[in-house]
């Protein structure tokens, strides 16, 4: 599966999001290294959901604006 992440550079390093997956972030000293963290963010995100919904009853909905 393949997200869009948004990686920005900082005076810090790099600082890295997955706009679709919220509160999933990471940062790393080179692009590299925050892209492979950023794997990591949304492997461990996506766990953390699968883990909190195994037993809960979901839902879609749909939105328009």
């Amino acid at each position: 599966m393949e997200y869009s992440v948004v990686i920005n550079k900082t005076e810090y390093g790099y600082d890295a999001h997955c706009p679709a997956l919220q509160g999933c972030h990471s940062q790393g000293d080179t692009l590299e290294e925050a892209i492979e963290n950023i794997k990591d963010a949304i492997q461990t995100y996506l766990k953390m959901i699968a883990e909190e919904t195994k037993d809960a009853t979901v839902y879609q909905v749909e939105v328009s604006f």
